[in-house]
């Protein structure tokens, strides 16, 4: 598995709490030990001009992302082929101003918009009620147990 991360944001972001999340969430969904996906902070000039380019709207936001091989989660007996998963793009900046309205630190809205991105590269979507409730139900799923087992990481 190669998690690439790359921080061009100019804030300091804890890029192994990233690397952590990725791979519980790779082991959650039965993705390829084989998968590869890359990560890029970037600020908030740099997200504007990738979300008008590619989403035709304006104004910087806070994650996209760019799949690749179009893989799906796997099963315990059949996981995630190996391939390329694609890019999640992230702007700390556009997350830290989120996070203070939400109360919550700026690496906790890392998590979930990383959490997000990655559903996103496996072909969630969220565009009709069904699909919101089946994405937005597994990314809490999948923040709750990362949190467990961080805390049982801190703990050991």
């Amino acid at each position: 598995m190669t998690i690439e991360i790359t921080n061009e944001s100019g804030m300091t972001v804890d890029e192994t709490v990233l690397l952590r999340l990725m791979e519980h969430n790779f082991g959650e969904l039965h993705v390829s030990p084989e998968a590869d996906v890359a990560i890029l902070l970037v600020d908030e000039g740099a997200m504007e001009s990738l979300h008008l380019q590619w989403m035709d709207e304006p104004g910087p936001t806070d994650v996209l992302s760019f799949p690749m091989d179009e893989l799906r989660p796997g099963t315990e007996e059949s996981p995630t082929p190996a391939g390329l998963l694609g890019d999640i793009v992230l702007c700390p900046q556009v997350a830290e101003t989120q996070a203070t309205a939400a109360r919550h630190s700026t690496m906790d809205e890392l998590v979930m918009l990383t959490t997000h991105g990655l559903l996103h590269l496996l072909g969630f979507d969220h565009a009709e009620p069904e699909e919101e409730k089946e994405m937005f139900g597994l990314q809490r799923d999948l923040i709750v147990s990362f949190q467990m087992s961080e805390r049982r990481r801190a703990r050991s």
